[in-house]
Protein backbone atom coordinates (compact mmCIF):
# COMPACT_ATOMS: atom_id res chain seq x y z
CA UNK A 1 0.00 0.00 0.00
CA UNK A 2 1.31 3.43 -0.93
CA UNK A 3 2.12 6.01 1.70
CA UNK A 4 -0.63 8.57 2.25
CA UNK A 5 -1.40 11.79 4.09
CA UNK A 6 -0.90 11.36 7.83
CA UNK A 7 1.66 8.56 7.50
CA UNK A 8 5.15 8.90 8.91
CA UNK A 9 7.97 8.26 6.45
CA UNK A 10 10.05 5.12 7.10
CA UNK A 11 13.56 5.39 8.51
CA UNK A 12 15.65 3.90 5.71
CA UNK A 13 19.29 4.29 4.76
CA UNK A 14 19.88 6.47 1.71
CA UNK A 15 23.14 7.80 0.28
CA UNK A 16 24.60 11.13 -0.78
CA UNK A 17 27.98 11.83 -2.30
CA UNK A 18 30.28 13.35 0.32
CA UNK A 19 32.82 16.10 -0.42
CA UNK A 20 35.45 13.34 -0.48
CA UNK A 21 33.77 11.89 -3.57
CA UNK A 22 32.69 8.80 -1.68
CA UNK A 23 29.12 7.68 -0.89
CA UNK A 24 27.95 8.60 2.57
CA UNK A 25 25.00 6.87 4.23
CA UNK A 26 22.24 9.07 5.63
CA UNK A 27 19.06 8.00 7.37
CA UNK A 28 15.84 9.24 5.83
CA UNK A 29 14.69 10.54 9.22
CA UNK A 30 17.84 12.63 9.57
CA UNK A 31 17.31 14.28 6.19
CA UNK A 32 13.54 14.25 5.71
CA UNK A 33 11.92 14.24 9.15
CA UNK A 34 12.97 17.63 10.52
CA UNK A 35 10.86 20.69 9.81
CA UNK A 36 9.06 21.30 6.54
CA UNK A 37 10.44 19.28 3.65
CA UNK A 38 9.49 19.07 0.00
CA UNK A 39 10.52 15.70 -1.39
CA UNK A 40 10.17 14.81 -5.03
CA UNK A 41 11.02 11.56 -6.76
CA UNK A 42 12.04 10.86 -10.31
CA UNK A 43 12.28 7.55 -12.18
CA UNK A 44 15.81 8.32 -13.37
CA UNK A 45 18.44 11.02 -13.34
CA UNK A 46 19.35 12.40 -16.77
CA UNK A 47 16.12 11.07 -18.29
CA UNK A 48 14.17 13.53 -20.49
CA UNK A 49 11.17 14.47 -18.32
CA UNK A 50 13.26 14.51 -15.18
CA UNK A 51 15.99 16.69 -16.72
CA UNK A 52 13.88 19.04 -18.82
CA UNK A 53 10.91 19.63 -16.51
CA UNK A 54 10.88 18.04 -13.06
CA UNK A 55 14.23 18.95 -11.45
CA UNK A 56 14.52 22.29 -13.31
CA UNK A 57 11.18 23.40 -11.83
CA UNK A 58 12.50 22.88 -8.32
CA UNK A 59 15.83 24.54 -9.18
CA UNK A 60 14.02 27.58 -10.60
CA UNK A 61 11.62 27.85 -7.64
CA UNK A 62 13.85 26.88 -4.70
CA UNK A 63 13.82 30.43 -3.28
CA UNK A 64 10.03 30.62 -3.57
CA UNK A 65 9.76 27.32 -1.67
CA UNK A 66 12.10 28.62 1.05
CA UNK A 67 10.02 31.83 1.26
CA UNK A 68 6.98 29.65 2.02
CA UNK A 69 8.75 28.00 4.96
CA UNK A 70 10.28 24.95 3.29
CA UNK A 71 13.50 24.13 5.11
CA UNK A 72 14.69 21.22 2.96
CA UNK A 73 14.15 20.43 -0.70
CA UNK A 74 15.16 16.89 -1.62
CA UNK A 75 15.19 14.91 -4.84
CA UNK A 76 15.26 11.12 -4.60
CA UNK A 77 15.77 8.47 -7.25
CA UNK A 78 16.67 4.81 -7.44
CA UNK A 79 20.17 5.60 -8.68
CA UNK A 80 23.67 5.59 -7.26
CA UNK A 81 25.06 8.62 -5.39
CA UNK A 82 27.60 9.44 -8.13
CA UNK A 83 24.84 9.75 -10.73
CA UNK A 84 22.65 11.83 -8.41
CA UNK A 85 25.54 14.16 -7.59
CA UNK A 86 26.58 14.57 -11.25
CA UNK A 87 22.98 15.21 -12.28
CA UNK A 88 22.52 17.79 -9.52
CA UNK A 89 25.69 19.60 -10.60
CA UNK A 90 24.67 19.49 -14.28
CA UNK A 91 21.31 21.01 -13.36
CA UNK A 92 22.65 23.69 -10.99
CA UNK A 93 20.72 22.12 -8.12
CA UNK A 94 22.68 23.79 -5.31
CA UNK A 95 20.62 23.73 -2.14
CA UNK A 96 18.64 20.67 -3.21
CA UNK A 97 19.60 17.44 -1.44
CA UNK A 98 20.20 14.77 -4.08
CA UNK A 99 19.36 11.42 -2.47
CA UNK A 100 20.34 8.06 -3.91
CA UNK A 101 17.94 5.26 -3.02
CA UNK A 102 18.89 1.61 -3.43
CA UNK A 103 15.15 1.02 -3.74
CA UNK A 104 14.53 0.40 -0.04
CA UNK A 105 12.85 3.76 0.63
CA UNK A 106 10.76 3.57 -2.54
CA UNK A 107 9.61 0.05 -1.67
CA UNK A 108 8.91 0.99 1.96
CA UNK A 109 6.53 3.75 0.85
CA UNK A 110 4.91 1.54 -1.80
CA UNK A 111 5.74 3.72 -4.81
CA UNK A 112 7.95 1.43 -6.87
CA UNK A 113 7.30 0.87 -10.56
CA UNK A 114 8.55 -1.58 -13.13
CA UNK A 115 10.63 0.37 -15.63
CA UNK A 116 12.15 -2.71 -17.25
CA UNK A 117 10.31 -1.95 -20.49
CA UNK A 118 12.59 1.09 -20.74
CA UNK A 119 15.69 -0.77 -19.52
CA UNK A 120 15.48 0.79 -16.05
CA UNK A 121 14.41 -2.10 -13.84
CA UNK A 122 12.56 -1.30 -10.63
CA UNK A 123 12.40 2.46 -10.08
CA UNK A 124 10.36 5.02 -8.21
CA UNK A 125 7.12 6.42 -9.48
CA UNK A 126 7.23 10.16 -10.06
CA UNK A 127 5.77 12.07 -7.11
CA UNK A 128 6.10 15.05 -4.83
CA UNK A 129 5.39 15.21 -1.12
CA UNK A 130 5.25 17.84 1.57
CA UNK A 131 6.47 16.51 4.90
CA UNK A 132 6.26 18.12 8.33
CA UNK A 133 8.56 16.51 10.90
CA UNK A 134 8.46 13.30 8.86
CA UNK A 135 4.68 13.13 8.51
CA UNK A 136 3.13 13.33 5.04
CA UNK A 137 1.03 16.48 4.69
CA UNK A 138 0.53 16.14 0.93
CA UNK A 139 1.43 13.51 -1.66
CA UNK A 140 1.07 13.94 -5.42
CA UNK A 141 1.72 10.80 -7.45
CA UNK A 142 1.71 10.96 -11.23
CA UNK A 143 -0.76 8.46 -12.69
CA UNK A 144 1.08 8.20 -16.00
CA UNK A 145 3.90 9.73 -17.98
CA UNK A 146 4.59 13.44 -17.70
CA UNK A 147 5.10 15.96 -14.95
CA UNK A 148 1.80 17.47 -13.87
CA UNK A 149 0.68 16.92 -10.26
CA UNK A 150 4.24 16.57 -8.92
CA UNK A 151 5.61 19.74 -10.54
CA UNK A 152 7.08 22.38 -8.25
CA UNK A 153 4.54 24.95 -9.38
CA UNK A 154 1.74 22.68 -8.10
CA UNK A 155 3.47 22.22 -4.74
CA UNK A 156 4.00 26.00 -4.45
CA UNK A 157 0.30 26.54 -5.08
CA UNK A 158 -0.58 24.25 -2.17
CA UNK A 159 1.84 25.69 0.40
Amino acid sequence: MAISVGDKIPNVQLRVLAASGMPEPVNSHDVLAKGTVVLFAVPGAFTPGCSMIHLPGYVKNREALKAKGVETIACISVNDPWVMDAWGKAQGADGIVMLADSGDFTKAIGLEMDGSGFGLGTRSQRYSAVLKDGVVQEINVEDGPGVTVSACEVVLGHL
